[in-house]
């Protein structure tokens, strides 16, 4: 990987982090526990609760993806960066800049 490879993905994990961190904060809010005080009808509440479950998923998810955007950024000059961690060969530069925290290439993607 090119200097000017390395730092335009540094510019994109960047920018991905900041956007992810945005969104967490979001859903951070969407995911505030409802008050059993709140008036709400029984059908609003169950909505509610409801919406509350996938908000917190959502939220684990973009956790997760931001510790692996944090992690491409931390080791993004490590010799093995790129490498497929299970078969070895050269992650396409296309792969990494669309999801750079993954860590496989897309055939062993594809085989999971």
């Amino acid at each position: 990987m090119t200097a000017e490879e390395k730092y335009e993905l540094r510019v994109t994990i960047t920018n991905k982090i900041i956007s992810i961190k945005e969104h967490i904060i979001d859903l951070q809010e969407l995911t505030k526990p409802i008050a059993p005080d709140c008036a709400i009808g029984r059908v609003s509440r169950m909505d509610a609760i409801n919406n509350k479950a996938i908000n917190d998923n959502a939220l684990a998810k973009k956790k997760r993806q931001l510790d692996g955007l944090e992690n491409a950024l931390e080791n993004i000059n490590e010799p093995d960066f790129g490498k497929c961690i299970s078969c070895g060969a050269d992650i396409p530069m296309g792969r990494i800049l669309l999801v750079p925290e993954s860590r496989i290439c897309v055939n062993c993607a594809s085989r999971r």
